[in-house]
Protein backbone atom coordinates (compact mmCIF):
# COMPACT_ATOMS: atom_id res chain seq x y z
CA UNK A 1 0.00 0.00 0.00
CA UNK A 2 1.26 3.51 -0.98
CA UNK A 3 0.15 6.60 0.87
CA UNK A 4 -0.29 10.05 -0.51
CA UNK A 5 3.27 11.20 0.23
CA UNK A 6 5.21 8.27 -1.21
CA UNK A 7 5.91 6.43 1.58
CA UNK A 8 4.88 3.03 2.87
CA UNK A 9 3.86 3.58 6.09
CA UNK A 10 6.83 5.71 7.55
CA UNK A 11 9.47 4.58 5.00
CA UNK A 12 9.41 6.50 1.13
CA UNK A 13 10.47 5.09 -1.70
CA UNK A 14 13.57 7.04 -2.05
CA UNK A 15 15.48 5.87 0.62
CA UNK A 16 17.81 3.71 0.27
CA UNK A 17 17.81 -0.04 1.41
CA UNK A 18 20.67 -1.97 3.70
CA UNK A 19 20.52 -5.73 4.32
CA UNK A 20 22.82 -6.68 7.08
CA UNK A 21 23.49 -10.51 5.97
CA UNK A 22 26.02 -13.31 6.02
CA UNK A 23 26.74 -14.67 2.65
CA UNK A 24 27.19 -18.23 3.59
CA UNK A 25 23.19 -18.04 4.87
CA UNK A 26 20.87 -19.40 2.28
CA UNK A 27 18.02 -17.04 3.72
CA UNK A 28 20.73 -13.42 3.43
CA UNK A 29 21.53 -15.24 -0.43
CA UNK A 30 17.56 -15.53 -1.25
CA UNK A 31 16.62 -11.72 0.24
CA UNK A 32 20.01 -10.60 -1.86
CA UNK A 33 18.29 -11.83 -5.09
CA UNK A 34 15.10 -10.32 -4.49
CA UNK A 35 16.41 -6.89 -3.88
CA UNK A 36 18.34 -7.49 -6.97
CA UNK A 37 15.01 -8.68 -8.82
CA UNK A 38 13.53 -5.12 -7.50
CA UNK A 39 16.10 -2.98 -8.96
CA UNK A 40 15.81 -0.95 -5.92
CA UNK A 41 19.49 0.43 -4.69
CA UNK A 42 20.74 -1.20 -1.93
CA UNK A 43 23.38 -1.85 0.08
CA UNK A 44 24.61 -5.45 0.96
CA UNK A 45 26.79 -5.29 4.90
CA UNK A 46 28.23 -8.20 5.81
CA UNK A 47 27.99 -8.01 9.34
CA UNK A 48 31.31 -10.65 9.34
CA UNK A 49 33.61 -8.21 7.99
CA UNK A 50 31.87 -5.41 9.31
CA UNK A 51 30.65 -6.00 12.90
CA UNK A 52 27.49 -4.45 14.08
CA UNK A 53 27.58 -2.12 16.94
CA UNK A 54 26.34 -1.22 19.87
CA UNK A 55 24.37 2.27 18.69
CA UNK A 56 23.34 -0.20 15.48
CA UNK A 57 21.93 -2.64 17.10
CA UNK A 58 20.03 -0.46 19.62
CA UNK A 59 18.86 2.01 16.78
CA UNK A 60 17.06 -1.00 15.19
CA UNK A 61 14.67 -1.50 18.53
CA UNK A 62 13.64 1.95 17.49
CA UNK A 63 12.81 0.96 13.92
CA UNK A 64 10.25 -1.96 14.88
CA UNK A 65 12.75 -4.82 15.89
CA UNK A 66 12.85 -5.99 19.13
CA UNK A 67 16.14 -7.34 20.64
CA UNK A 68 14.56 -10.68 21.52
CA UNK A 69 13.59 -10.74 18.14
CA UNK A 70 17.00 -10.43 16.87
CA UNK A 71 18.71 -12.99 19.15
CA UNK A 72 19.24 -15.84 17.72
CA UNK A 73 18.40 -17.87 21.03
CA UNK A 74 18.00 -21.40 18.83
CA UNK A 75 21.62 -20.95 18.11
CA UNK A 76 24.00 -23.39 19.63
CA UNK A 77 25.93 -20.42 21.27
CA UNK A 78 23.24 -19.04 22.44
CA UNK A 79 21.81 -22.81 24.35
CA UNK A 80 25.41 -23.25 25.90
CA UNK A 81 25.87 -19.37 27.47
CA UNK A 82 22.00 -20.55 29.21
CA UNK A 83 20.70 -17.15 27.49
CA UNK A 84 17.50 -18.01 28.30
CA UNK A 85 17.81 -18.64 31.60
CA UNK A 86 19.69 -15.58 32.74
CA UNK A 87 16.87 -12.86 32.58
CA UNK A 88 18.96 -10.79 30.95
CA UNK A 89 18.39 -6.48 29.90
CA UNK A 90 17.95 -5.83 26.70
CA UNK A 91 21.12 -3.62 26.68
CA UNK A 92 22.99 -6.76 28.35
CA UNK A 93 21.77 -8.86 25.19
CA UNK A 94 22.67 -6.38 22.85
CA UNK A 95 26.38 -6.57 24.46
CA UNK A 96 26.54 -10.06 23.97
CA UNK A 97 25.30 -9.80 20.27
CA UNK A 98 27.92 -7.39 19.35
CA UNK A 99 30.92 -9.68 20.83
CA UNK A 100 29.36 -12.86 18.99
CA UNK A 101 27.68 -11.93 15.47
CA UNK A 102 26.66 -15.86 15.21
CA UNK A 103 23.74 -14.76 17.52
CA UNK A 104 22.21 -11.79 15.03
CA UNK A 105 19.15 -12.70 13.22
CA UNK A 106 19.23 -12.46 9.67
CA UNK A 107 18.50 -11.32 7.10
CA UNK A 108 17.72 -8.11 8.34
CA UNK A 109 16.48 -5.24 5.69
CA UNK A 110 16.22 -1.59 6.61
CA UNK A 111 14.25 1.58 4.68
CA UNK A 112 14.23 4.42 6.10
CA UNK A 113 12.91 4.30 10.02
CA UNK A 114 11.49 0.73 9.41
CA UNK A 115 13.63 -3.10 9.57
CA UNK A 116 12.21 -6.48 9.36
CA UNK A 117 14.06 -9.70 9.34
CA UNK A 118 13.62 -11.63 6.88
CA UNK A 119 12.06 -14.59 8.47
CA UNK A 120 9.91 -15.65 6.56
CA UNK A 121 11.35 -14.07 3.67
CA UNK A 122 8.10 -12.54 2.52
CA UNK A 123 9.18 -10.07 5.06
CA UNK A 124 11.35 -8.49 2.74
CA UNK A 125 8.58 -7.19 0.35
CA UNK A 126 7.59 -4.94 3.56
CA UNK A 127 10.05 -3.06 2.48
CA UNK A 128 10.07 -2.90 -0.96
Amino acid sequence: MLFIDGSKGGCTMNEKIIIYQKPTCSKCRAALNILKDSDEEFESVNYYEVPLTYSQLHALCDKGLSVQEMLRSSEPLAKSMNLAAQNLSDDELIEIMVKNPDLIQRPIVVRGNKAVICRPLENIYKLL
